[in-house]
């Protein structure tokens, strides 16, 4: 069965590739303290639907690439849109 992760896109600065944060809670084996692991994959995105800020759905598929074996399955939440600071008007 092929793994399927849910992470939000960092990157789409490539053609047709996404890159996706996927963070999870794991707990240490022996002092049982739960801390946060975030891991970075690159999945291919056919019609650069996916922009970043998205939560998106990404499943395993074969090598696309050297470092792309992640396919863009679904969007499940759209990004509401980015915040930009304004220049200081001091300088200008």
């Amino acid at each position: 069965m092929a793994k399927t992760l849910t992470g939000i896109v960092t990157s789409d600065v490539r053609d047709k590739t996404i890159t996706v944060t996927v963070t999870s809670r794991e707990t240490h084996p022996i002092y049982k303290k739960q801390y946060t692991v975030t891991r970075k994959y690159t999945a291919h995105d056919e019609d650069n639907d996916a922009h970043i800020g998205d939560k998106v759905q990404i499943v395993e598929t074969r090598p696309v690439s050297k470092t792309k074996y992640f396919k863009l399955t679904n969007i499940e939440q759209k990004s509401r849109g980015s915040v930009e600071l304004k220049e200081d008007e001091a300088k200008a």
